[in-house]
């Protein structure tokens, strides 16, 4: 018996990293997965995108646990991609329980050097492509009755912000805006709103040459070995970087029993980054 058997999760940016994290450990606790991932390279971003490849892995990995999944290549910045997704997902399972909006990518510069189509991306993908996620979803959850758990994946600069990538910064201090939001929308319905904020995820979004050069401009191309003394540095725990399960783990008890009165709330899962610095 899982925590969450016969529930369903819809998540996006499912192919790798965090999202693969949150489905397999959804899909543990008994869940059916609907999941959707871009599969391609954002123009703006300094990290190759996931892969069909890598879809396909995950959709094996969900399988392998006993649980289905539907899981489709679309873009979150295109919200009828996003609803035909979320669709085909409700005409096999009939239900959805669990709302995930966890796709996202970071890039940046001084702000004043950022281009306006970087700008955009950013904000399309990180923000307005969570809108679509939960506006797809909203309807169904409300329908069925049942109640629910939304969890966004927010960010240590969705509460503080940080210099060199003040566009992922504002994205991510609006999806706490619309979290909050949401929380005082879906709450007559027991819908719970949450977020995870956490600080860097050992993933491709910090495994780049972009972000090593944030953390070493010291040095010319620095590599992972170069930059964990400096990560390890911004936290109180002595960690250069927590692993995607450990947000999964998060999310488990926000969607599961434990978690019931929770909502409106930007849980931190940073190692005591924020305090830190």
């Amino acid at each position: 018996m899982g925590q969450l058997d016969g529930q369903v999760a819809f998540i996006t940016g499912v192919a790798r990293g965090q999202g693969r994290s949150h489905a397999l450990t959804l899909a543990r606790e008994g869940a059916d997965i609907i999941g959707l991932d871009l599969c391609a390279k954002p123009s703006t971003t300094a990290y190759a995108g996931a892969t069909h490849e890598d879809l396909q892995e995950t959709i094996r990995l969900v399988k392998e646990t006993g649980r289905q999944i539907v899981a489709e290549v679309a873009d979150t910045r295109d919200y009828e991609q996003v609803e035909a997704v979320f669709k085909r997902g409700i005409e096999q399972f009939g239900r959805v329980d669990i709302v995930l909006p966890n796709a996202g990518i970071c890039s940046g510069a001084k702000t004043w050097e950022i281009t306006p189509d970087a700008w955009r991306e950013m904000v399309e993908i990180n923000l307005n492509g969570v809108f679509h996620t939960v506006k797809a979803a909203i309807p169904t959850m409300i329908a069925a009755g049942r109640g629910g758990s939304i969890v966004f994946t927010g960010s240590t600069e969705a509460i503080k912000g940080a210099e060199n990538i003040s566009s992922y910064a504002a994205s991510k201090h609006g999806v706490t805006g619309l979290m909050t939001s949401l929380a005082r929308e879906l709450g007559q319905y027991n819908i719970r709103v949450n977020s995870v904020n956490p600080t860097c995820v050992d993933t491709h979004m910090i495994n780049n040459d972009f972000v090593y050069g944030l953390f070493r401009p010291d040095l010319d191309k620095p590599t992972r070995e170069d930059v964990i003394d400096t990560f390890a540095g911004t936290h109180i725990l002595p960690v250069p970087w927590i692993q995607p399960q450990d947000v999964s783990n998060a999310i488990l008890y926000l969607v599961t029993e434990p978690g019931r009165y929770i909502t409106a709330t930007p849980l931190v899962i940073d190692a005591g980054f924020i305090v830190k610095s």
